[in-house]
């Protein structure tokens, strides 16, 4: 699998990566990141595009092989990446929100803190 993201106003950097996939990618709606609070925090997850009129897509989990890790899951969405904002936090899709940060992708070690939308509500 060949993953890129453009530099973009969602994630300031341009990314070229690849990775062996080692099962089907699926999407997901919401994810547990540590990166705000040690606990971790609960977060709406989406991908992010260059469609002006619509720059949400999905976002998905893909098992791919890490080297040094082995088994990993790859978090990405559109050609500009993906975006968080708390699940508590009552507001749309914004670039302009402090609340809301992007990412090109992640990686995470295990599955337990991935919500696949086919085991969740409506966003």
């Amino acid at each position: 699998m060949y993953f890129e993201v453009d530099e973009n106003p969602n994630y300031p950097d341009s990314v070229s990566m690849r990775f062996k996939e080692l099962g089907p990618a699926r999407a997901i709606t919401q994810l547990r990141v540590s990166d705000r609070k040690d606990e971790g925090e609960l977060c709406w997850v989406t991908g992010w595009c260059d469609d002006g009129n619509q720059p949400v897509c999905p976002a998905y989990a893909q098992p791919v092989e890490e080297s040094g890790q082995g088994l990993a899951y790859l978090i990405y969405g559109g050609n500009w990446g993906i975006r968080f904002k708390p699940v508590a936090l009552n507001e749309d899709w914004d670039l302009s929100s402090p609340n809301q940060w992007g990412e090109a992708f992640l990686l995470i070690a295990g599955p337990r803190s991935i919500v696949y939308a086919d085991e969740s509500g409506d966003r």
